[in-house]
């Protein structure tokens, strides 16, 4: 008798072992070696599966048979293969001693796009965004990472990263659509909602960054290679959304300042003015003027380029900036409530940022809420002796000049101001001083259970902030009634309006006994009854506070119904209602420990 598994030789597969397929014999199966499959499956966005029988022991990995077969009729392995086989040409001249060949061999790699699987992997644009925070962060790493020759990066493709990153964030602060923020450890969190989607993102601080060996760049540049590729792509259709030309033309000199974020805030504002007629005839009469210039020979395509330049940027003077961008907001009429508030956050008010503070974050963060923004150096819309600044961003203990029509604040208020969505006090914040613990508006404070001192008085200046708007004309009565809004609009003193308040609740108490009564007499209770029921229930809470009888704790009977219910529950919804108690026990006790110390501040404080 043959054993249980047995299948006989040429029989076909069944059950796990038909639906999936180790990676050794995937590989053999596609004939390519194991860093070509993995960047194909990096490529193809195919991941290892976890089948519930693993008929080849735990130590192995698993992919679908289906998606190996996929990749077996993908166009892209065969370019893959013969790169490698153009490699190993390059590497036998090498060897050879033969330069020429191996240069004219280099000269001639062969390449390939990654159009095609973008629009395979996402369909519509909304799937795009959808994926995009990874992709973001992963970019915005390499932004970061330091431009040298000679390291396992090449330095076109930390350019090309920060390009795109600054397009990216181009977009945002121009459509106004960041919504929070938060510094962290790791670096600065961001979310944006584009189209609907919240996208998060990470960047890191600007710090001198070092390569270290324990990380496998292969791996990490097979993914960059497709996130610079998606992310191209999603720039070129938001910037067309917003009728501005991609790629963007920066203007050289700013460029050479390392001020690319600016010149391309200018370039966005610029574009997004004009209309598309406006752009069709624009390009029609420099599409004339670049075939009269291609006929004169004196003119070379640098110059073109700064033609252009000047045709489409402003001149570089105070305020124009402030000026593009109120310009280029009068024709955005369906927004939605976020993206007004965001808007007007820091209307009107100019920003100046001193050099030892992160002047990209702030760059990105500000003009994304309606403010205007200058640093020191050359290149900026205007200088540190304005005297319209408002707000000065400084981190350093002393200033060594002050100018008294300006707030001296810490980069921190910035980052609070944004999330609380209000202007907060600046006293706090002031140099020198320790600024109050920054928050995260990714936490929500209701549903852990705990709500910081702090996240109080942002509640309360909220609540403030809002009650100071004065009502409209055409609202209804309603809100002229309430005594607090009257007491903000100047019409009553305190005392009126706690007697309002007083005459307002007697009669809601009246209203509310009259619309009892009348369902009593639909029900066909008479008036008798309910007088003999009040005097009953009167007459026995009266022995009950005379009387001292143990009372069955409610907890006790709750404890009891959920030991009831437990019963009649299977094994696996068992286990989850007891996996949601022990979750909820440890909010609670992480709750109690915040408490103790809280607890234990305040009495050193006051001790």
């Amino acid at each position: 008798m043959p054993p249980k598994h047995y299948r006989a030789p040429g029989k076909k597969k069944e059950g796990n072992a038909a639906k999936y397929i180790t990676r050794t014999k995937a590989t053999k199966y596609l004939q390519v070696s194991l860093n070509t499959f993995r960047k194909l499956c990096i490529l193809k966005g195919i991941f290892p599966r976890v089948p519930k029988k693993k008929f080849e022991g735990n130590h192995k990995t698993y992919y679908s048979m289906k998606d190996i077969t996929f990749l077996a009729h993908e166009p892209l392995l065969e370019k893959l293969r013969h790169k490698r086989a153009h490699e190993k040409k390059v590497k036998k001249a090498k060897a050879r001693k033969n330069k020429e060949l191996a240069e004219r061999l280099l000269n001639r790699m062969p390449t390939y796009k990654l159009d095609r699987l973008i629009l395979e992997r996402y369909p519509t644009f909304v799937d795009a965004l959808r994926d995009l925070d990874d992709c973001l962060t992963m970019v915005h790493l390499f932004a970061s990472l330091p431009a040298v020759e000679g390291e396992r990066i090449q330095v076109k493709r930390i350019h090309n990263c920060r390009r795109l990153s600054h397009e990216w964030q181009a977009f945002i602060s121009r459509t106004h659509s960041l919504r929070k923020t938060f510094i962290s450890v790791k670096g600065i969190y961001y979310q944006a909602e584009v189209q609907g989607q919240k996208i998060t993102w990470l960047t890191p601080h600007a710090l001198q960054q070092v390569l270290t060996d324990d990380v496998d760049f292969n791996i990490m540049l097979t993914f960059l290679e497709f996130y610079e590729t998606l992310l191209g792509f999603v720039n070129f259709k938001l910037y067309n959304s917003i009728n501005v030309k991609y790629p963007p033309i920066l203007d050289p000199r700013l460029e050479a300042l390392a001020a690319e974020l600016y010149a391309l805030f200018r370039y966005v504002a610029t574009g997004s003015t004009r209309k598309p007629a406006e752009n069709q005839s624009i390009a029609s009469t420099e599409e004339k003027k670049d075939s009269d210039e291609k006929m004169d020979t004196g003119v070379n395509e640098s110059d073109l380029q700064l033609a252009q330049l000047q045709h489409q940027l402003p001149s570089n003077e105070p305020g124009a900036l402030m000026q593009l961008l109120e310009d280029s907001n009068n024709d955005d009429d369906d927004v939605d409530q976020d993206t007004i508030e965001c808007k007007t956050l820091f209307k009107n008010l100019k920003f100046f940022l001193s050099r030892e503070v992160p002047r990209e974050a702030l760059l990105f963060i500000i003009p994304a809420f309606g403010g205007v923004v200058s640093w020191e150096g050359e290149g900026t819309p205007f200088e540190e002796t304005d005297e319209d600044i408002a707000y000065q961003i400084v981190d350093r203990p002393t200033q060594g000049h002050k100018f008294l029509s300006r707030h001296y604040v810490q980069p921190q208020w910035v980052f609070d101001c944004v999330n609380a969505r209000i202007i907060l006090p600046a006293d706090a914040y002031m140099v020198g001083m320790v600024p109050p613990p920054h928050l995260s508006p990714f936490v929500d404070d209701e549903a852990e259970g705990y709500m910081p001192e702090y996240a109080e008085t942002i509640k309360q200046l909220q609540a403030t902030a809002k009650k100071n708007v004065m009502p409209l004309p055409d609202l209804d009565n309603q809100d002229l009634a309430d005594p607090q809004n009257l007491i903000a609009d100047g019409v009553m003193d305190r005392t009126q309006a706690n007697e309002a308040a007083e005459e307002r609740r007697k009669l809601q108490l009246l209203e509310k006994q009259y619309h009892d009564e009348l369902k009593m007499e639909m029900s066909g209770i008479t008036y008798s009854a309910t007088l003999s029921n009040k005097k009953s229930e009167n007459s026995g809470s009266e022995e009950m506070q005379h009387k001292d009888e143990v009372v069955v704790p409610v907890s006790t009977e709750k404890n009891d119904e959920d030991d009831r219910a437990k019963l009649y529950m299977s094994r696996k919804k068992r286990g989850l209602y007891e996996a949601i108690e022990i979750s909820n026990q440890r909010k609670k006790d992480k709750v109690a420990v915040l408490k103790e110390r809280k607890r234990k501040a305040a009495a050193s404080k006051s001790g």
